[in-house]
């Protein structure tokens, strides 16, 4: 009986490494790691970038401001409407359980 010499390459769809598979022993033969990813990003694009962001970082915290002011006199106009919608009516004494007995 003869041995047949195949072996199977598969590409890591994650990190790019490249694995090879003797499938009459099921074993990893060899594995070759991708060659490193070179950095575009130069100093001035980082500065650029972390310039943005803080930018960014100062609208939301403005914005969140702002909607808590909003907040509070929208609390106040539902409280003043509530208010004048009840004022006609009687004051009348909740209903407790045990008043129901």
């Amino acid at each position: 009986m003869s041995r047949q010499n195949h072996t199977l390459s598969v590409e890591c769809p994650c990190c790019g490494a490249r694995i090879v598979i003797d499938p009459n022993l099921g074993k990893v033969i060899r594995h070759e790691l991708p060659p490193p990813k070179k950095n575009s990003l130069d100093l001035g694009k980082a500065a650029e970038l972390l310039r943005r962001q803080a930018e960014d970082r100062e609208a939301v915290f403005r914005r969140s401001a702002e909607d808590l002011e909003t907040h509070s006199q929208l609390l106040e106009r539902k409280f003043e409407e509530s208010l004048d919608q009840n004022r006609g009516r009687p004051v009348t004494r909740p209903t407790r359980d045990i008043d129901l007995d």
